[in-house]
């Protein structure tokens, strides 16, 4: 009797949401219009060209040395990002210092930056009678107008996602597990290696490939620092508005579709690592 009790009234017991079919309707709807259709479209447009003409355009040796430069940037970024936020994450949450409220705000300024503004500032500190180019010209170390300028402003735009995606799982984590670690007579390494690290590895590949996905399509902040020199320091953003600009919507979408792919294809690979960090742990 209890059961059925429970059960009528589990039955009876409304959301406050809409149902599920509603919901999933409006979900897929909402989707195919933001997001499906213009894929869609992309897709479909450098079919113009013909299967030949889509790989004359992807090859060429110009588009190639745009989108190795385009990736490989953001691969390099969405690493030391991954490196150096975990450590900004971590000095945030755990410990008090002066400023502390500060340093936590300027986090953000590169969300809140215009991207141009961004790339004119890093192009003003690190050419070489900048503040900083100045003192690593005597280096021989060159950032500005090179590809280790893209590499810069990659770092500086994606250092955000990685921190802000930290901070909640470090809060949430605690000091506990560390503690018990320690009283069982691990040290430092091996606390962090065998009880800190797994616990915060989804996240860190999440923050991850937040930031590389980010630095893929970067164009304000990178033109400006990049020199934007064919077959060095072009990236593939800028060589779609090239052929925009010439009219060449076909080349355009095809190397929109390159890039879509591969970045497909890295971050469902991410995804992947991530739920098998997840298992494992």
């Amino acid at each position: 009797m209890a059961t059925l009790t429970l059960s009528g009234s589990w039955k009876s017991r409304k959301n406050a949401l809409p149902g599920f079919g509603l919901s999933l309707g409006f979900t897929l709807f909402y989707l195919s219009i933001i997001v499906l259709i213009p894929l869609a479209a992309l897709i479909i447009r450098p079919w113009e060209l013909g299967f030949d003409g889509f790989v004359h355009a992807v090859t060429q040796p110009r588009v190639l040395a745009a989108l190795k430069l385009s990736f490989g940037a953001a691969a390099i970024a969405a690493a030391v990002n991954t490196i150096f936020g975990l450590m900004v994450a971590w000095a945030l949450t755990r410990y008090r210092f002066p400023a502390k409220r500060l340093i936590d705000a300027l986090v953000d300024l590169p969300f809140a930056l215009p991207t141009s503004v961004a790339g004119i500032a890093l192009c003003t500190l690190y050419a070489q009678n900048g503040w900083i180019g100045e003192l690593l010209a005597p280096l021989g170390i060159k950032v500005a107008y090179t590809p280790l300028g893209v590499v810069v402003a990659l770092i500086f735009i994606g250092l955000p996602f990685v921190v802000r995606t930290l901070q909640p799982v470090l809060a949430e984590f605690g000091r506990e597990p560390e503690e018990a670690a320690a009283t069982l007579g691990a040290g430092r390494l091996q606390t962090f290696r065998r009880v800190v690290f797994p616990s915060l590895a989804p996240a860190l590949i999440t923050g991850g490939a937040l930031a590389f996905a980010r630095a893929v399509g970067e164009y304000g902040s990178v033109i400006f620092i990049a020199g934007n020199l064919p077959m060095k320091s072009e990236i593939a953003p800028l060589l779609i508005i090239i052929k925009l600009e010439q009219f060449d919507y076909a080349g355009a979408a095809a190397i929109g579709v390159v890039m879509l792919g591969a970045s497909f294809l890295i971050l469902l690979a991410l995804n992947a690592l991530q739920v098998w960090t997840a298992g494992r742990r």
